[in-house]
């Protein structure tokens, strides 16, 4: 059996194994650093030694904004890298007792376990946008959507690869087609030749109705130790963590169930067996490679969003802003815009560094992850208001929002 490790991408997706972002990418909505709370994904698991340190915007308890050195355990595939994210945990050791009774986890092991995948990448990975030779192996996981073949995994799984090979919980191998993939929700879909097979899908549950202290289970291949399940509980809603492309995933599930690289792009299960989630990324403070307790999973409302689109091979598409942000001060509710981002929407419509955003459409903004948030829910070419407080003033500006570029920039 082959070890799998976590491990985050260079400049494109921060899960590549190849080594860490040479500086910080801007914020999902495009100019500037992540927002705080912004996790790393997990990378797929290479069999290659660990990447270097990456440096990830932290949002510390009590509002303020800090920027932090962490190694890179974030993609939970069999690779030496590591995702690192960092949010403030409190305590769940009295929840996860009450969680473990509402959770049958070897009846929900029994009823899911084959439709999870080990999934196998070798080939071409980018550095920094650079295409190099690669000659590890990344190994992750995946899951069965349908009996046509259709698997959902992490997108860092995948990226780059010149050839993927799946095998299911029978032992029997695929050579699998990367159908489409999303580097800015991390999210991808393969196929596979089901012709023979005995395929058990899983089912898709909701993210969005997810309670913080609801029980959870992963199963995937830690460390290569295939479809392992871990149990543990929703630690925090509504994260936001950084996908390859350098931009930030909204309503992101946090969660304590142990997930370690090889578990990237695997399901996280609630307490009936439906997917919640897909593993992605994990927090370090750069001394270890292994499960922290604290976890990123993205949501599976998104991933249902994607799946028919990702399914036929189209790109997705996201909106765009164009602004570099941070959190306004503790007495004020909004974010402070650090940066614009020439030629993009925000310039366009009048929006100037220090204004303070807190409201976008019908969003109220409080923070970064709602402004993230906010936008993500929007098309590409929307038409909004935006109200910001300039100076001593509240004003409304008209933006026409844009797309997302593929690569997320390194200034405002």
């Amino acid at each position: 059996m082959s070890p799998s490790v976590l491990s985050p991408p260079p400049r494109r997706p921060l899960w590549s194994d190849d080594g860490p972002p040479a500086a910080l990418p801007p914020d999902r909505n495009g100019g500037g650093p992540p927002p705080p709370d912004d996790p790393q994904p997990p990378d797929r698991r290479r069999r290659r030694p660990p990447l270097p340190v990456l440096l990830v915007v932290c949002s510390l308890l009590g509002g303020g904004t800090s920027v932090a050195a962490l190694a890179a355990t974030g993609n939970l595939g069999h690779d030496t890298t590591k995702t690192t994210v960092v949010t403030g945990a409190a305590s769940t050791t009295s929840q996860e007792s009450a969680a473990s009774t509402a959770l049958d986890a070897e009846a929900l092991y029994a009823s899911t376990s084959a439709g999870v995948v080990d999934i196998t990448s070798k080939g071409v990975t980018s550095n920094g946008g650079t295409p190099q030779q690669s000659t590890g192996t990344a190994t992750g996981t995946g899951f069965e959507v349908d009996t046509q073949g259709h698997i959902v995994t992490a997108a860092h799984v995948v990226d780059g690869a010149s050839s993927v090979t799946v095998k299911l919980a029978d032992g029997t191998t695929r050579t699998a087609t990367v159908l489409g993939k999303d580097d800015a929700t991390d999210i991808a879909v393969l196929k596979i030749d089901p012709s023979g097979l005995k395929l058990s899908p899983l089912k898709l549950g909701s993210s969005s109705s997810i309670d913080v202290g609801a029980a959870v289970a992963a199963v995937g291949d830690p460390f290569g130790y295939e479809r392992s399940i871990s149990t543990g509980i929703i630690s925090g809603v509504d994260r936001t963590i950084q996908a390859p492309n350098g931009f930030t995933v909204a309503h992101a599930l946090q969660i304590d169930a142990a997930i370690n690289p090889g578990n990237s792009g695997g399901p996280i299960l609630d307490s009936s067996g439906n997917v919640i989630g897909i593993a992605d990324q994990i927090a370090t403070d750069g001394s270890s490679e292994q499960s922290s307790g604290v976890g990123f999973a993205v949501p599976i409302d998104l991933v249902k969003s994607e799946l028919t689109t990702l399914e036929a091979g189209k790109a997705v598409e996201h909106a765009y802003l164009g602004v570099s942000t941070s959190d306004a001060s503790s007495s004020t509710s909004g974010v402070t815009v650090a940066g614009i981002t020439s030629g993009g929407p925000a310039q366009a419509a009048g929006l100037q560094a220090g204004d303070v955003i807190t409201k976008l459409g019908d969003a109220t903004v409080s923070d970064q992850n709602g402004l993230v948030a906010a936008i993500a829910a929007l098309k590409p070419g929307a038409q909004v208001d935006v109200t910001v407080v300039r100076g001593s003033s509240t004003t409304q500006l008209h933006v026409t929002l844009g797309t997302q570029p593929a690569q997320s920039g390194t200034g405002g």
